[in-house]
């Protein structure tokens, strides 16, 4: 089985979390997260977003990922605070594009779902699983492991989808 290297997002205005997982043979090596701080005090919004889409190109020259995981924007109260997650997440998803890379986007249900078996999950419980399935010892931030989370989820969705290819 060839190696496949995939980037998730999670996308946010003033953080975003992403994280890069390589899988050679079924095995999952994590090969860097963090996450991309664009605070809401130091900018205007569009130059948070600039900030945004030039950190994660970094990332992408960096890394060279063969594709991305992006999570789906929730339903927020807030119809501005929905309407700046959904901008961050576009710069997310065209710095990915601009990259070349088929993007794949997971809704949060269906990730804490792929890692924790329900879709109700705390933010928690999907980093217990990540850091598990990554064998990652100590703290991350919750951006970071919702991002891996991510990346987790687009990689049991390959297998599973090549699975059910074979039959």
């Amino acid at each position: 089985m060839q190696a496949v290297t995939v980037i998730g997002i999670d996308p946010g205005s003033q953080r975003t979390g992403w994280g890069v997982v390589r899988e050679t043979s079924g095995r999952l090596t994590l090969l860097e997260c963090g996450v991309v701080h664009a605070a809401s005090g130091e900018k205007s919004f569009s130059a948070r977003l600039a900030y945004i889409y030039h950190e994660l190109v970094l990332i992408l020259t960096r890394h060279a990922p063969d594709e991305a995981a992006v999570e789906q924007v929730f339903t927020a109260k807030n119809a501005l605070s929905a309407l700046k997650l959904g901008q961050a997440r576009g710069v997310a998803v065209a710095a990915c594009a601009a990259w070349g890379l088929d993007i794949s986007d997971y809704a949060p249900t269906l990730v804490k779902q792929s890692l924790v078996g329900t879709g109700r999950a705390e933010k928690e419980q999907v980093a217990f699983m990540v850091k598990r399935l990554l064998n990652i010892k100590g703290d991350m931030p919750l951006d970071a492991s919702d991002a891996l989370g991510a990346a987790l989820c687009h990689l049991n969705m390959r297998r599973f989808a090549k699975l059910t290819a074979e039959k």
